[in-house]
């Protein structure tokens, strides 16, 4: 029979106050048997400890028993895989609760800050809410989720412009572009059909922080002349736009960034350009100024946002977030998969996890790792 907790406490408070009557003398306890009594009381209490502290250490070491991790729902699908990796990791290897809040980016950076929300998956570091809240001690930046320096952004072609696809039939026809101060010559291969004489740039939608620097970036490389600034109406507009070229064999000009999707499903080439040089980038981030120079965008560190009373109450969480990392080619391909399977970022991480179990089991403990890969059969 298993001795439950319970048992142990009707056997504790009988122990304490019933000794046995063999062991009274008229009615009081003798000496020797207060030494002999006292110590099974002692032993009783370190083994009625015992049955508490077990399940209290497991929860406390990683995340507090009594409270649910609330990740922000982001929008794009690099965010979403890590989110999932993540979530899974702690739910399954520790035993943490977790949900997700919904909303944009705003509204849960905004959360994130009141402490509404606990974790904000692939913080970028960009906005005003962000930088406020660190600035106030209300959020914290961990780990660094992608190697290989960060997140990458500036202006891509496909490769079989500059290489050709023997494959597909396509010959090179820009076999010598290699760099942003090629493009002028280049800009009848990107002709804008609505502007003739232009090539065309397809740049990010209005409203996002790289269509801005799009704008800057033009002048100061003195593109502005021989291409227009076509602005795509939305994200998806953008990569519907950038495949529907590439799936045609034509050329385009296009601004792009990884992690992302269409970074693991197709082939593209980054064109260079002046090297990143922080003054020059502080004109390309204002777009009220005129007198702009060059500058490439520099790479982003991607992390870990979570809220400061959440990393004082669970560091054990804190610390598996701060490990996590993944390469380009493995975020890109597992986020591919998402898009051209219409696959959940739960799914796809779950895959992730089974075949790329080397990857994951360096980020937790070997009890967790066990834990872990048992969920995933």
């Amino acid at each position: 029979m298993t001795t439950t907790p319970r048992v142990f406490h009707e056997y504790l408070v009988n122990l304490f106050f019933n000794p046995p009557q063999n062991q009274r003398v008229s009615g009081f306890i003798s000496p020797e048997t207060s030494l002999k009594h006292l110590k099974k009381i002692t032993a009783a209490l370190a083994l009625a400890a015992g049955f508490a502290a077990p399940s209290a250490y497991a929860q406390s070491a990683v995340c507090s028993p009594d409270q649910t991790i609330k990740f922000a729902g982001i929008t794009w699908e690099s965010a979403q895989l890590y989110t999932s990796l993540i979530r899974t990791m702690l739910e399954t290897g520790y035993g943490c609760k977790t949900e997700m809040v919904i909303g944009s980016s705003a509204a849960t950076e905004t959360a994130l800050v009141s402490n509404d929300l606990q974790v904000w998956v692939e913080s970028w570091n960009r906005t005003d809410i962000i930088k406020k809240g660190q600035e106030m001690g209300k959020v914290r930046l961990v780990g660094d989720l992608l190697s290989g320096g960060g997140a990458i952004e500036g202006f891509f072609v496909p490769e079989f412009v500059i290489k050709g696809d023997a494959k597909r039939g396509i010959k090179a026809t820009a076999p010598d572009l290699k760099t942003v101060g090629d493009l002028p010559k280049y800009k009848a291969l990107f002709k804008d059909d609505e502007e003739p004489s232009k090539g065309r740039f397809l740049s990010c939608p209005v409203g996002w922080d790289c269509e801005k620097f799009n704008t800057q970036k033009l002048k100061a490389y003195k593109l502005d002349n021989d291409y227009t600034n076509f602005r795509a109406g939305t994200g998806a507009a953008l990569d519907a736009a950038i495949s529907s070229a590439i799936e045609r064999g034509k050329p385009i000009l296009f601004y792009y960034w990884s992690p992302a999707s269409l970074m693991g499903k197709y082939k593209l080439v980054q064109l260079q350009e002046p090297a990143y040089n922080a003054k020059c980038w502080d004109t390309i981030k204002d777009i009220k100024v005129k007198d702009v120079c060059p500058s490439a965008t520099p790479n982003t560190k991607l992390t870990v946002a979570v809220s400061t009373p959440f990393a004082n109450s669970n560091a054990g969480a804190v610390a598996v977030m701060e490990k996590v990392q993944l390469n380009p080619d493995q975020i890109n391909g597992a986020v591919a998969q998402m898009t051209e399977r219409k696959a959940s970022s739960d799914v796809v991480a779950r895959e992730f996890m089974k075949a790329n179990p080397a990857v994951w089991q360096k980020w937790v403990s070997a009890d967790a790792a066990s834990k872990i890969n048992a969920a995933l059969k």
